[in-house]
């Protein structure tokens, strides 16, 4: 191992690593258990979403203020991807599992507890950094299950931290409505706590990977990147799927709020329901990643996104029913596609260097989360100078090009 951390500090060069493997599957609690870990906290960074108008009145913030809550927990969630999932190949990922869900019950309830706007905007912050568990449970996953079936155990434990995003909003608006925003934040933080006291007893301890000091770590960050093609072509991609992802949950709200819709954020809740259902299709992704490769999954979920929002570009000429309808079956198929194609470039980014898996899982979802921040501000423009075609059009062509990556020889 010393050898490698001196390849690494001297040259720069990334040298394959030799961790111990997985010989056997994990026991289904125990994906379970991941899955639930990793859904609860990806869902923290969404709770306080359907509550900001709640929250500007009883804390005595403008609209405008309070709106900083879940800007600040997206900026902690992008930073403590960059800055702290690379520590799950120098130190134990059971450890660092276990302090950062300790560190995100404390974060949850100095949000729940916090007195006034400037406490409440502090807590956010930690909260998205610390959230950042759910990105050190994935890795974790694949590091368990065996090389045979880690696209299926990657799947389901992708499938909770999916649905976690996704029925988060909803669950936390229903919350918020009837026991007051307080009571969600407290929930939250009980909820990550049994998980954590269920992960002290149950998750198994992770040899380490690296020596590598810490500066040093984050600078073989740029160096994987550069090595690895396969690393730069599944983060390019699945950034290009992101862009029209965001683009279309991010603008459907004030879309359906005009004409000839109507229609208020409670459909657009509902819509998220539809989307659930293509995430509950991600262990199936996983398993076709196993049995016929993950290259052909990501053209699969790429061209089968490509086709969703191609087909809703034509929605405007269908009576408004019609539309609805088509945009339920689109959001359905291209979340699956999405997702499908995100589980396919787990399965090639980890099957790089088993040494190296939390940096490069941290490589990806740092392209990815680009990709989604582009996309919300491309589909706000888009939709109030041109309007929904426009939207829809522009997730069509981001989705071919990440297309067109998958079929270039050597992606």
């Amino acid at each position: 191992m010393s050898s490698i951390d001196e390849t690494y500090d001297q040259r720069g060069v990334v040298q394959p690593a030799i961790p111990h493997a997985a010989t056997h599957q994990p026991a289904p609690a125990l994906v379970m258990l991941l899955a639930a870990g990793a859904g609860l906290a990806a869902a923290s960074l969404y709770y306080s979403q359907p509550m900001l108008g709640m929250l500007a009145g009883e804390i005595g913030a403008s609209e405008r203020a309070v709106g900083f809550v879940p800007t600040l927990t997206q900026l902690g969630y992008a930073l403590g991807i960059l800055l702290l999932a690379p520590l799950g190949d120098r130190h134990d990922r059971r450890r660092i599992i276990l302090v950062k869900a300790a560190l995100l019950v404390l974060a949850l309830l100095a949000g729940g507890f916090a007195p006034s706007l400037g406490v409440l905007l502090a807590a956010s912050l930690a909260i998205g950094l610390t959230a950042t568990l759910a990105q050190d449970i994935v890795p974790a996953a694949a590091t368990l299950a065996h090389e045979s079936r880690r696209g299926k155990v990657v799947g389901t434990v992708m499938t909770g931290l999916l649905l976690g995003i996704l029925l988060s909003r909803v669950i936390s608006g229903l919350v918020a409505e009837h026991f007051g925003w307080r009571t969600m934040f407290v929930a939250a933080a009980v909820s990550v706590a049994l998980v954590g006291f269920a992960a002290w007893r149950g998750l198994p301890r992770f040899t380490p990977t690296t020596a590598l000091p810490y500066r040093a770590l984050l600078g073989t960050l740029l160096t994987l990147t550069r090595q690895h093609a396969a690393l730069r072509n599944a983060t390019l991609a699945q950034g290009l799927l992101s862009v029209g992802f965001s683009a279309f949950w991010s603008t459907l709200a004030v879309m359906l709020h005009g004409a000839p819709f109507h229609l208020g954020s409670a459909a657009a809740g509902a819509f998220g329901l539809a989307g659930a259902v293509g995430a509950l299709a991600a262990p199936l992704a996983g398993h076709l990643a196993d049995r016929y490769g993950p290259a052909r999954v990501t053209r699969l979920g790429a061209g089968l996104t490509a086709l969703s929002f191609a087909a809703m570009s034509f929605g405007s000429w269908l009576p408004p029913t019609a539309q609805l309808c088509l945009l339920a079956v689109g959001a359905v198929l291209f979340d699956l596609g999405v997702q499908a194609a995100l589980i396919a470039h787990q399965t090639i980014v980890y099957g790089i260097d088993p040494g190296a898996r939390s940096r490069l899982n941290a490589v990806l979802i740092v392209g990815m989360f680009i990709g989604m921040a582009a996309g919300s501000a491309l589909g706000s423009v888009l939709l109030a100078q041109w309007g929904w075609g426009a939207v829809t059009g522009m997730a069509t062509l981001a989705s071919l090009a990440a297309l067109a990556i998958r079929f270039r020889r050597n992606a």
